[in-house]
């Protein structure tokens, strides 16, 4: 079945969640329609629920794990799904550790738990400060909750060794989740996931100190406690996470800030990310904060500010990335940067996206912001906006224009880019759509006034497999050269199989169960 609709109307689809808003865009323009086609033949993946339907009864007690802090017993808890033995984890892991997946255990985060002791900027100890090299391993099937002001902080000069399947992902998650107690709107009921490294980052919080140098460290955004990041080693390690979900976080810790799902802060690139989903996170969706970030098949849904926020000097590289609001929630998909008085600081942030599906679903002002001075190149990909809302604002005429300077990348940059959007370009603060425009059609294969033809969301349709792709492949080794635009095609989509989960904004596979639910194993 296929229905025609016009961009407004999206929002009000039977995957709503909210009725529609007002449109808030002061100047209308013109748009393509946009075409859902429901899939006929849904994904499948691999169950994760047994047929018979058995709820989960408790283990007989904790694992026993190489930190001698070990684990605390903290009795059970019952949802929905059965019944779970409580494995506390302490709130600082000393010792490298394993946490196996055992059947009828979770794992509790009570709190702030960190892996290791912060090393400090310098990896050679001339900061004055050891690395306690602490290595966290969680297996694939593992599900760990929080609630409150709980999160997870991977400390410089330590890592974290979070690899699940695509059948049995590693999930964190809220106690509200594993008690079934959410619906389709909940969100910012813990913390969230945050690794700190050595790469060079700006905005130092040393007044003296210059960006990009071993002096400039920053902050953990909203953090009460000290929970450092920065330094100069670009090729620095946090470790590794792949197929693993990340729902219900963003809870505040202090004043007005919040974490995101996942967080990092001067990561290096020696740290693997991939097969990464967030769910329904109250403030951004994933935010990268310097450093020097990989990372493919990454979904965001839900999130209630932006999806992906890259800031202070990042040099980040992403490829195949999903992001879907829920209708009438979240800010922009893509933030870059912030306007400041560093603007001007190196490293600039330069961050390259190709292979991207993004849907908008809320009346507000724009789908992507660049601004800050930051460098931008984005291919391959699908913007929709369901309330009318503008698809590209860029602020300045430093980001549409400039070609040198220190670690100047040149101007941002588009190529094979749909926009499916009422007005596809807006007025920033400093550059009006009229140049933002000039600067999209320079680019190869655009089209701004674009007739999407996604199937539920997510996966190409006749349209966006029309399009002629830019090879990404000439950004770098990072980058594949793609067959199709768009983040899910025919011959790529078994990567947003298996290890998803569900939920009335978008269902990625019908074999896997509801985020609003736990995964249960057969053993």
């Amino acid at each position: 079945m296929t229905n025609t609709i016009r961009s407004l109307a999206l929002g009000c689809s039977a995957l709503a969640l909210a009725s529609c808003g007002g449109d808030e865009i002061v100047s209308p323009g013109t748009g393509g329609d946009i075409i859902i086609n429901n899939p006929t033949t849904p994904p499948t993946g691999t169950p994760t629920t047994p047929p018979t339907g058995a709820l989960v009864t408790p283990a007989a007690g904790c694992p026993t794990i190489a930190d001698p802090q070990g684990l605390a017993d903290s009795g059970t808890i019952s949802g929905p799904t059965g019944e779970y033995r409580v494995c506390t984890l302490p709130a600082r892991f000393n010792a490298s550790t394993t946490l196996p997946y055992l059947p009828g255990v979770l794992y509790r985060l009570n709190g702030r738990v960190d892996v290791g002791t912060d090393g400090g900027p310098s990896p050679s100890d001339a900061d004055g400060l050891s690395d306690t090299n602490v290595q966290l391993t969680i297996a694939p099937g593992v599900i760990l909750f929080a609630s409150g002001a709980s999160f997870l902080n991977v400390n410089r000069g330590n890592t974290i060794r979070a690899n699940g399947t695509a059948q049995r992902p590693i999930i964190f998650t809220s106690r509200d989740n594993v008690q079934g107690l959410n619906g389709q709107s909940s969100s910012g009921q813990w913390g969230g996931v945050v690794l700190s490294g050595r790469a060079p980052v700006t905005d130092c919080i040393a007044a003296n100190a210059a960006p990009g140098t071993v002096n400039c460290q920053r902050q953990v955004e909203g953090v009460a406690d000290p929970a450092l990041f920065g330094g100069a080693t670009p090729t620095d390690s946090s470790g590794s996470m792949s197929y693993v979900q990340i729902r219900y976080s963003g809870f505040v810790l202090s004043g007005d800030s919040e974490l995101q799902s996942l967080t990092t802060g001067g990561i290096g690139s020696g740290t693997v990310l991939n097969h990464i989903m967030s769910y329904n996170s109250s403030d951004d969706g994933v935010e990268f904060f310097g450093g020097r970030v990989n990372v493919k098949n990454l979904i965001v849904v839900g999130a209630e500010d932006d999806s992906l926020d890259t800031d202070t000097g990042v040099k980040a590289n992403m490829q195949y990335v999903i992001a879907i609001q829920r209708p009438g929630a979240g800010d922009t998909i893509i933030e870059a940067d912030s306007d400041n008085a560093f603007n001007d600081s190196t490293p600039r942030q330069n961050t390259r996206i190709s292979n991207a599906t993004f849907v908008h679903q809320n009346a507000i002002d724009q789908v992507v912001r660049i601004r800050g001075f930051a460098d931008y190149a984005l291919a391959n990909t699908v913007i929709v906006s369901a309330q009318g809302t503008a698809c590209l604002r860029v602020d300045g005429q430093e980001e549409l224009t400039r070609t040198s300077g220190p670690d100047e990348a040149g101007p941002v940059a588009f190529d094979s880019v749909a926009l499916a959007c009422a007005n596809p370009f807006r007025d920033g603060s400093g550059a009006t759509a009229a140049d933002v425009r000039a600067v999209f059609d320079a680019g190869t294969n655009n089209r701004s006034t674009f007739v999407a033809t996604l199937q539920g969301l997510f996966r190409n349709g006749s349209n966006e497999n029309g399009v002629p792709i830019y090879d990404a492949s000439q950004w770098g080794a990072f980058f594949d050269r793609p067959e199709r635009i768009g983040a899910v095609y025919d011959s790529n989509a078994a990567w947003v199989t298996g290890w998803t989960c569900n939920s009335a904004t978008v269902v990625f596979d019908s074999a896997v169960t509801d985020c609003a639910r736990l995964p249960v194993y057969s053993s």
